[in-house]
């Protein structure tokens, strides 16, 4: 009896410390213009080790107290600089993975990140080459280079008038005024191309908005709505991200509400699927929408959401989540823009006038732009420039060095020393300057 009791006792306290381990998630790779960024998804904090070897060239990272999840994989990767991913199990508990390289790279600095939806832990390593390398590759490259591409897509119209304001205003007439000023700041900006998803007075499946977007082989996919709400005392401007979960606030729940009912007001009786993909990829598709796609739509709405702070007053000071049909898109970030609320006296009455649309308009631009120039897509003419404007940020109630840092994919380090700050101490009001990918020091 004092055996089998001894044994279950180890048992126990065998499973409890495999209760400890932390566990190594999954592994992502991302190039930039001037770097690749390499992060390893951990289920908590994680202790960790990193060195290179020559010979061939790799960096190695030791996992302390880890042990891989059924879900990673490694191999081969779509990298200029990651050839391939290995990974091996070591007897002193430590889980090793290792990068095999295809270029030489500077010494990482690796960093650890908090939690922030959808992501849970992080270690992430920025590997950047050498900046005289970089220069000939952009030097080289063809002149052909793309534009980036903006689907923007005006919310309502044909028979859903959408919200009706004050002296009869329309949301479908004000957002696709809106819409348009939007297209014409982005096509006279370098490096845009903008296409509006409709261009008049017609409807079209919300479903079909950002399926026609994929079709144009957009990189980001623009959703303009001016809504309306119970309350007339309700004002401001708003951004929105996908959530396929629940809506982040009650005002958010009601526009979705009313928003996916839309189809019905336009005239589309029938379903309307992506019909390039059976049910299996599909599944699969969105799934991936709420990992890294929508961690970029995050990050362009609370772009665009600085940028209308600056001309217009927001709801929340926050981006808000919510089950919008036309932001589903499995590959296309995409982000919608409620600019207002027709419902209030005051604000429908500033949405009616031209002025005050094209104001907003700017902003929505100035918005994308900033986000695109820090994340250009691969073979973008803006990719091979790189952004030459210098990014600042307002700091506003709330803030902190640490989630401007995450938001502007920079360290606080980096800030700090561009800034000449002493400490992580900021101020209301104060102007930061965000030092561009590679300024960093």
């Amino acid at each position: 009896m004092f055996s089998l009791a001894k044994l279950t006792l180890v048992g126990l306290l065998g499973q409890f410390c495999l209760a400890q381990m932390n566990s190594l998630e999954g592994v992502r790779v991302h190039d930039a213009p001037t770097y690749t960024r390499v992060v390893f998804d951990t289920r908590s904090k994680v202790n960790y080790q990193v060195f290179t070897l020559d010979n061939p060239k790799r960096v190695v990272i030791d996992f302390d107290d880890t042990s891989k999840s059924q879900k990673l994989a490694t191999g081969q990767v779509d990298s200029r600089v990651v050839a391939g991913i290995r990974r091996a199990e070591r007897q002193d508990g430590i889980y090793r993975v290792v990068l095999d390289l295809r270029r030489p790279v500077k010494a990482p600095e690796p960093f650890v990140l908090n939690p922030v939806r959808p992501y849970g832990h992080r270690l992430v390593l920025d590997l950047y080459w050498d900046s005289s390398e970089q220069k000939t590759a952009v030097q080289a490259a063809p002149v052909e280079q793309r534009d980036v591409v903006v689907a923007i897509d005006a919310g309502h119209g044909g028979e859903d008038p959408g919200a009706i304001g004050i002296n009869k205003v329309l949301e479908k007439h004000v957002v696709l005024s809106i819409a348009r000023g939007v297209k014409r700041h982005l096509d006279t900006a370098t490096g845009f191309k903008a296409l509006l998803v409709r261009d008049g007075d017609y409807y079209i499946a919300l479903r079909k908005r950002p399926q026609w977007a994929r079709e144009k082989r957009a990189d980001f996919f623009l959703s303009i709505h001016a809504d309306a709400f119970k309350s007339s005392s309700v004002s401001g401007a708003s951004v929105y991200a996908l959530s396929q979960k629940r809506a982040t606030s009650e005002t958010a729940r009601w526009l979705v509400e009313n928003e996916n009912r839309s189809d019905l007001l336009g005239g589309v009786g029938e379903k309307v699927v992506l019909t390039d993909y059976d049910d299996s990829v599909a599944e699969i598709l969105l799934d991936m929408s709420m990992d890294a796609n929508l961690g970029h739509s995050i990050d362009a709405g609370e772009a665009v959401l600085a940028a209308l702070s600056r001309v217009a007053r927001l709801h929340k000071g926050q981006l808000e989540q919510a089950g919008f049909v036309v932001l589903k898109s499995p590959d296309v970030p995409s982000i919608l823009v409620e600019t207002g609320y027709i419902s209030n006296p005051s604000e429908a009455r500033l949405l009616a006038t031209s002025g005050y649309q094209q104001r907003i308009a700017r902003a929505i631009a100035d918005g994308v732009q900033e986000y695109m120039r820090r994340n250009p897509p691969p073979g973008t003419l803006i990719a091979a420039i790189g952004d030459s404007k210098t990014i600042r940020h307002l700091v506003k109630r709330g803030d902190t060095l640490s989630e401007i840092a995450l938001r502007y994919d920079v360290s606080a380090a980096a800030i700090r020393h561009v800034n000449r700050m002493r400490g992580n101490v900021i101020k209301t009001g104060e102007v930061l300057i965000i030092p561009r990918l590679g300024q960093e020091s």
